[in-house]
């Protein structure tokens, strides 16, 4: 049985606090208003309580997190406020070594921090070049042809996310290809 998604107005019966309705989705959870005991928080895979009665979610619903996402991702790309990007604690300290096929020449070894500080740079002129794209007066299949190529380009550094602390702040590329 696959698992059913409750919408906003779905009314549900709790084993320990009663009636409610669904007042909020969140990626994990439902907030849900009880007749007897207030807004409580539900996680999603929560299975022992009886839908009275489920009510779909618009797949465009603006959800807070939708929002707040959309919202960071705005200011990101159109201001001069970068935010800090951390570096994995596993790495903190660490060095990269680059060793030459050729016995000749010696290895190189680069602090990971500097490495990554430089990484994180690409990242973000990435993001600032997209957002030049979309601003721009180019044709919408010129923005979306070049569109591409960032996406790409974001791919082609999924290698370095293991450096990452958090996982927002990985890159992300064409998802299935």
């Amino acid at each position: 049985m696959s698992e059913i998604i409750l919408g906003v107005g779905s009314r549900v019966k709790h084993p320990q606090f009663g009636k409610g309705a669904v007042v909020q989705l969140r990626s994990d959870a439902y907030e849900i208003c009880f007749i007897d005991c207030g807004v409580r928080i539900i996680a999603r895979d929560y299975t022992a309580w009886e839908v009275i009665e489920a009510i779909e979610t618009p797949s465009d619903l603006a959800t807070y997190e939708k929002i707040e996402k959309s919202l960071i991702r705005v200011l990101q790309r159109f201001s001069d406020i970068t935010e800090k990007t951390e570096l994995g604690q596993r790495w903190n300290n660490g060095k990269m070594i680059l060793i030459p096929g050729d016995k000749e020449t010696k290895e190189k070894e680069i602090p990971l921090e500097t490495f990554f500080h430089k990484i994180v740079m690409v990242r973000d002129r990435l993001r600032v070049l997209e957002a030049k794209i979309n601003a721009s007066n180019l044709t919408d299949e010129d923005k979306v042809e070049l569109q591409q190529y960032i996406t790409r380009c974001y791919g082609s550094l999924t290698t370095f996310n293991v450096l990452f602390k958090n996982k927002n702040d990985q890159f992300v590329g064409e998802k299935g290809a």
